[in-house]
């Protein structure tokens, strides 16, 4: 369960833009370890106690760059107070003030020592968080890449240099219920109904244990201060780019998006309960520009049980004037949400998504991408090329 810190908790009313296998070995961090237990059933009469009239909750997600090149070195530089990226990461987190923040690219540790630094070190720390094992750097025994050689980091049942690297965790103001996760992440790739494994030049061997998911694929409850359940839908995609004409990484990708197509049409052995979702994430593929196999992404888009707020920002508007890959993209690049390079490419695109259930009332989203020489706006490029993508739920 989710467990406090002695945080408070209360939605705020903001409108506009301003504001498989081996699960059972898959850690989930308590911070119950940590900071002494919150009993659920207390949590949730105090924060129902609170008025719900005109309240909403803020669901965002941000690739924050909070990775670095060996384990171990991000803890370093949480605790050093000396990271000018990492303060940036901070001060974009305490502008956009979210209620629930999916943290993708973050690199994971077992006893989520960074998690809890980061968090610690905010102006408004987090009263609940969450991580667990991704499969980015799971060593194999195997030459999944295909090179000739084993134990590189493209043999990892995602890419990753060391266990963990540009992992996936979860801060939030409202009770995290971890009786109800679910974690798709050991689901294999090609027991995926339709996938696309089948020309990815995979061997027998490489397909016998491949999952699925680079990084993630999580179902994870938080309980709203109604008292109900909101189910977080969580993954973090490979870049359908850095492979050969076999297209194995635009091909995986497009099956990450798709395995929410299929969960949504209950054709995995796991349903999903009757209650509202949220699916977001790092998704690391544009509907309309750049490389990848979009067909996936834009029938979750489209998707009668979900929505797109189509969150919007200044700063994506202004950077499309750079020019380069910029001036060939179809897409609005007010949905831009990273700031990738313009010349050879692939330019700004919109890769990270926050898409709430059709039943869900969105009261606003956005892009935390300000104009230029705005406030925020030198915070916003130094934390990451990714910007900070919000919607939010209206309680009422």
């Amino acid at each position: 369960m989710g467990i406090s810190s002695g945080q408070s908790f209360h939605a705020r009313h903001r409108h506009g833009a301003g504001g498989g296998d081996d699960r059972a070995q898959t850690p989930a961090f308590h911070a119950a370890q940590r900071n002494g237990l919150c009993l659920i059933g207390l949590c949730a009469v105090l924060l129902s106690a609170a008025p719900l009239a005109a309240q909403d909750i803020r669901i965002a997600s941000f690739h924050a760059d909070l990775t670095r090149d060996g384990p171990g070195l991000l803890l370093r530089d949480l605790t050093s107070g000396k990271d000018a990226q990492l303060a940036a990461v901070r001060a974009v987190i305490a502008a956009t003030q979210p209620d629930v923040l999916v943290l993708t690219g973050m690199d994971w540790d077992y006893d989520a020592h960074a998690l809890s630094a980061l968090n610690q070190g905010l102006a408004a720390p987090f009263p609940f968080q969450f991580t667990a094992r991704p499969n980015s750097g799971w060593a194999t025994d195997l030459d999944l890449d295909g090179d000739g050689r084993r134990g590189g980091a493209g043999d990892a049942q995602g890419f990753g240099r060391f266990a963990g690297q540009g992992g996936v965790a979860v801060l939030s103001r409202l009770p995290i219920l971890e009786d109800g996760f679910r974690d798709f992440s050991g689901f294999l790739w090609r027991d995926l109904p339709g996938s696309l494994i089948g020309g990815a030049a995979l061997s027998p061997g490489a397909q016998a244990v491949q999952r699925l998911s680079s990084t993630v694929h999580w179902d994870l409850p938080v309980q709203m201060p109604n008292g109900a359940p909101l189910h977080l839908w969580i993954f973090a995609a490979t870049p359908p780019v850095f492979d050969g004409p076999e297209d194995r990484n635009g091909r995986r990708n497009h099956d990450e998006a798709a395995f929410w197509l299929r969960y949504l049409e209950g054709a995995l052995p796991d349903k999903p309960a009757d209650a509202p979702f949220v699916l977001l994430g790092d998704a690391n593929l544009d509907p309309l520009d750049g490389d990848g196999r979009p067909e996936a992404l834009r029938a979750l888009l489209a998707h009668p049980a979900l929505q797109d707020p189509a969150p919007r920002s200044a700063g994506g508007v202004a950077a499309a004037g750079q020019g380069g890959d910029n001036a060939t993209h179809r897409g609005d690049p007010a949905l831009d949400t990273a700031d990738w390079p313009d010349a050879p490419g692939p330019g700004n695109l919109r890769v990270d998504y926050v898409l709430p259930a059709a039943t869900l009332t969105v009261t606003g989203a956005g892009v935390y991408w300000p104009a230029p020489e705005t406030p925020g706006a030198a915070e916003a490029a130094a934390a990451a090329r990714h910007h900070l993508v919000w919607a939010d739920i209206s309680l009422q």
